[in-house]
């Protein structure tokens, strides 16, 4: 594909989480929209996948760490064709197989259970070591936001993971510079990444986190490294593609109103023509 189908795509799974949120009430739209374009790039291009067959041996798995994002990953999903599109609109309803964070019993395609920030790439260590063990050809990527990164269960998992010289794990950050309370460096700042995760023995990558060119580019490069375990550290906007949402950490965890809705869809629904271009 064109790069432009990739933007149409992301564009699409951005007008969905809008929608999610809006339906449900509550919501993670900032965080949602700051990782669409790298969900994207994970679904679309990078790895091998099966809607038809989500349990397919072999098979790369994408763990949502930052579990709060939800809403980005379920549109993937669907717009993959691992479940029908309008069951997006049941996000966080009682019963509904989209909890307010992913849970691997109720929806294929989810990889593990998510929400306690950290423990997804904890769990992507084990997952890596047992793919090593067992010979399996997967691949093994997981999405952190950098507010996360203040847990120390995150470092404890990238110690391991360097050690056991896990070379079939990626992780990527998304580094949009706000969390819930504010900006990351005024909050806690875990300021320099880079050289945190290198000096912890993993091959260190930079990306601009909307750019698809830049993001192949990256995912590549983690494929060709043998040795070591390997970060990409995406530089984003939390609420991309909204503008009363970018940079803003308000958005982290409010659901639209339906002005706010109908303002969103617009501007994404511009930016999908845009890519039609």
């Amino acid at each position: 594909m064109e790069l432009r189908e990739y933007e149409k795509i992301a564009a699409r799974i951005r007008m969905d989480v809008i929608e999610e949120i809006h339906s449900a009430g509550s919501g993670h739209p900032g965080g949602s929209l700051s990782a669409a374009d790298i969900v994207t790039a994970l679904y679309f291009r990078e790895m091998r996948v099966d809607p038809q067959n989500p349990r397919m041996k072999g098979r790369d798995k994408f763990v949502l760490s930052k579990g709060h994002a939800a809403p980005v990953q379920y549109a993937a999903l669907a717009e993959k064709g691992f479940f029908p599109r309008e069951e997006l609109l049941t996000l966080r309803k009682l019963g509904s197989r989209l909890q307010g964070h992913p849970n691997m019993k109720k929806l294929p395609g989810i990889e593990m259970s998510t929400g306690s920030l950290g423990q997804g790439f904890a769990v992507c260590v084990g997952m890596a070591l047992a793919g090593k063990l067992d010979n399996d050809p997967g691949r093994i990527y997981t999405l952190l936001g950098d507010g996360e990164l203040e847990e120390g269960i995150v470092w404890e998992a990238a110690m391991a993971c360097a050690h056991y010289k896990l070379d079939n794990l990626c992780a990527i950050v998304d580094w949009n510079g706000l969390q819930i309370d504010g900006p990351n460096d005024k909050v806690m700042s875990v300021s320099p990444i880079d050289e945190k995760f290198a000096a912890f023995g993993f091959n260190v990558l930079k990306a601009d986190g909307h750019d698809f060119a830049q993001l192949f580019d990256a995912f590549d490069k983690a494929r060709a490294c043998k040795g070591k375990p390997t970060v990409i550290i995406a530089k984003t906007h939390k609420g991309q593609g909204v503008s009363f949402m970018e940079d803003e950490a308000g958005w982290h965890g409010k659901a639209p109103n339906d002005e706010q809705a109908r303002q969103a869809m617009d501007e994404l629904a511009a930016e999908e023509r845009e890519g039609e271009q």
